[in-house]
């Protein structure tokens, strides 16, 4: 394996092509301002180094990214790689993951906008995401431990599981499909419009107009705050702990909750069972 260590590069395609390396505390930056630095690579181990010009890691296959700092001038860092890891890391700069496969995050603070775009076979642990309109379009995805403020996030994705996360988000899970969160907060506005197959499990979902137009929607022992206008139009079967704000049309299926704070009904298609612990209706 051939080893870099303590350099600073600025020149366009820095080390393009290489294969079977190891950076150590390396620079990229200068008045040159090359972008490109590593693209076309594989077989990397890149460690303690500072990335500060566009585009360094595009075309790679297998590598291991660990203590680097991607700055907000490192703009679309990781684009079209596989096999990728990385771990104790900052993340910066607009689209910096995107139609990559096979990666693995854990340890890391992200801040970038449009953030893992069409990627596959993701697994994110104990990270931080500050982002915008992340994971549009992706697929085979796992998120342990993720904390994460964004705004429109995860929209038509595709088999994914989140276990222990805290998502701060506006909206969240739009057309996505077979979704599984687990012992989680999500908060946001217009949670899992257009889902399928969309299943909570003693979450606590906070926002208004959650979880309409959905089909295939469950709920087990979730907390629901502030969560008016729910349900309308969705297909839902859900026991919920504590008040519901409002329910409003829901197609079918069965709603039971300790109470509803009001009912709304405007739909004579609607035939969904709704159960409190004081009362139950049918609506047929």
């Amino acid at each position: 394996m051939t080893i870099y260590s303590n350099e600073i590069h600025d020149e366009e395609r820095a080390f393009y092509g290489i294969n079977n390396a190891q950076l150590i505390n390396c620079t990229f930056e200068g008045f040159a301002d090359g972008e490109s630095a590593l693209k076309e690579t594989s077989d990397l181990n890149i460690e303690k180094c500072n990335f500060l010009l566009r585009y360094p890691l595009w075309h790679t296959n297998r590598a291991v990214i660990s203590e680097c700092l991607m700055t907000e001038n490192c703009r679309a860092a990781l684009w079209y790689d596989t096999n990728i890891k990385i771990k104790n890391s900052e993340l910066g700069g607009i689209k910096a993951l995107r139609e990559c496969k096979n990666i693995e995050l854990s340890d890391c603070k992200i801040n970038s906008t449009e953030f893992g775009w069409f990627c596959h076979n993701i697994k994110i642990q104990n990270c931080e995401l500050t982002s915008e309109y992340p994971f549009m379009q992706c697929s085979e995805m796992e998120f342990d431990d993720l904390k994460m403020n964004a705004k429109y996030s995860f929209q038509y994705v595709r088999n994914v599981t989140f276990r222990n996360c805290e998502l701060n988000t506006k909206d969240a899970f739009w057309h996505s499909k077979d979704v599984t969160v687990y012992d989680s907060v999500v908060k946001g506005e217009y949670l899992g419009w257009y889902s399928e197959n969309l299943h909570l499990v003693r979450c606590k979902i906070i926002g208004t107009q959650p979880l309409c137009y959905a089909n295939g929607l469950v709920l087990e022992d979730c907390e629901m705050v502030d969560c008016d206008l729910s349900f309308e139009k969705s297909n839902v079967t859900a026991t919920v702990i504590g008040e519901i704000t409002s329910v409003k049309n829901p197609v079918s299926g069965r709603i039971i909750a300790d109470s509803i704070g009001e009912i709304i009904v405007e739909n004579s298609d609607c035939k969904c069972k709704i159960e409190t612990n004081l009362t139950a209706c049918c609506c047929l």
